[in-house]
């Protein structure tokens, strides 16, 4: 579209329902805050400008939002609401930020986490795709459950007139299923007389936005809905139970990007990926599996059941993490494997290398987290402890039990073994073992 767009993110409300210390439009949810999922659905957009209304906590949520949006957005404007005064003071607040814009304004909200892409550009081509040129669009449902959301009043021929919040309906308006899904698209010229004229002369003594996309209906003009065709979209949260919800719907979301990519997800249904993982396709994801944000997996790789995939995480093509392992800020080579009861923390481990059982990278001291080398095709024994920083070379192995102290560098196809790990022997390549039988070395 030609004509500029701005976005207001409405992220100034306490979250008391919660009942937790972190402000509500941070709650994380499948791998980042709600806010920055609400932010993230506007952002291909392009809005030119994009505001933030906060309040409660507002230094925390502003810094932990520029750090999550810094690939998105590469600037957001905050401004504090201070003592909230409902909907329509808030946007009143981000618009003296816009004095100077003229173009769309699309309102969102920072606990509304499930909106998508698709719906907020429909929702602005309404009023801007049409030669009307509407005041404003605005975004309705027929939920389920209505209770506590604002009603959708048309006339008797079916034209949009006005909203009522419910505490404000009569029990004939209570009874409408049509509500208000709170979205909007307004005409930036149009919106600021609009909000000029706002009153609280309602049951809550606050500015309703709702009171300023009525006076358009009510001088005549036309102000078009879109009835949005998932209602799981509009869902606000406003306690735990709530984020539980938009969970399972954002889980369902990131799982069916993946099958679609050619990702094996054996059990969707207990199998957790957060966003921004990267998975190959023909890998197989076994059940009970946990990926976090930041871990890319190459294609034909195997993890889980039972596995842990933490920041920072990387498995090359061919790979495989196994039963109760963790990986956390490590790099499985090509065709490497560690497939029962292990931690890797902050290791690099080479192509074709066998992390045996029980296998621990221990890296923290207390302190600082070290790193581990392992090199390409070593053998790590079962119940073997690498105390980082360590090094093991290409091809070498370590005995069952062997407790490899800090700082030691074991050399290519070099056998070390006991309490603590020396060196025992060499150990023969391919090309030069003398296996009888044709028993595996």
């Amino acid at each position: 579209m030609s004509r500029p767009l701005a976005v207001i993110c409405l992220a100034a409300g306490l979250g008391k329902r919660t009942k937790v210390s972190v402000p509500k439009v941070l709650l994380p949810l499948c791998g980042r805050g709600l806010a920055a999922w609400a932010l993230a659905a506007a952002a291909p957009l392009k809005p030119v400008r994009t505001v933030v209304v906060l309040h409660h906590q507002k230094d925390q949520v502003q810094r932990e939002l520029q750090a999550a949006m810094a690939a998105e957005f590469t600037h957001l404007q905050f401004v504090d609401q201070g003592a909230p005064k409902g909907t329509g003071h808030a946007v009143q607040v981000a618009m003296q930020e816009l004095s100077d814009f003229v173009g769309d304004v699309l309102v969102i909200y920072g606990d509304c986490p499930l909106v998508t892409t698709g719906t907020l550009r429909d929702l602005r081509e309404l009023r801007s795709g049409t030669a009307a040129n509407p005041p404003c669009s605005l975004l309705t449902a027929y939920p389920e459950e209505t209770k506590g959301l604002g009603r959708i009043l048309r006339n008797d021929d079916g034209r949009f007139v006005g909203i009522r919040e419910e505490r404000d309906c009569s029990a004939e308006e209570r009874a409408i299923d049509e509500i208000n899904a709170g979205f909007y698209c307004f005409d930036s010229q149009a919106l600021r007389p609009a909000l000029a004229g706002l009153r609280a002369d309602n049951a809550q003594g606050e500015y309703y936005l709702t009171d300023a996309v009525a006076s358009f209906a009510q001088r005549g003009l036309e102000v078009p809905t879109l009835e949005v065709e998932d209602a799981a979209e509009i869902l606000g949260v406003n306690s735990l139970a709530d984020l539980a919800l938009a969970r399972m719907v954002m889980q369902e979301r990131i799982l069916i990007e993946h099958l679609a990519n050619g990702v094996m997800v054996v059990d969707p249904g207990t199998t957790w990926i957060d966003h921004g993982v990267r998975i190959g396709a023909d890998t197989k994801v076994l059940p009970c599996t946990v990926i976090g944000t930041g871990c890319v997996i190459g294609s034909r790789c195997e993890v889980g059941p039972f596995a842990h995939l933490r920041a920072g995480t990387v498995l090359e093509d061919g790979a495989e993490i196994g039963n109760f392992v963790e990986a956390k800020k490590t790099r499985m080579g090509a065709g490497a494997k560690a497939k029962h009861l292990t931690y890797l923390g902050d290791a690099t481990i080479g192509a074709k290398t066998n992390i045996g059982a029980g296998t621990i990278t221990a890296n923290y001291d207390g302190v600082h987290k070290h790193e581990t080398k392992i090199g390409a095709g070593a053998f790590v024994g079962s119940g073997s402890v690498i105390v980082a920083p360590s090094e093991i070379g290409d091809h070498a192995m370590t005995g069952a039990g062997a407790i490899v102290k800090r700082g030691s560098v074991v050399g290519a196809n070099e056998v070390w073994v006991g309490v603590p790990a020396k060196k025992l022997k060499m150990r023969e390549t391919p090309a030069h073992r003398t296996d009888k039988g044709g028993g595996k070395a």
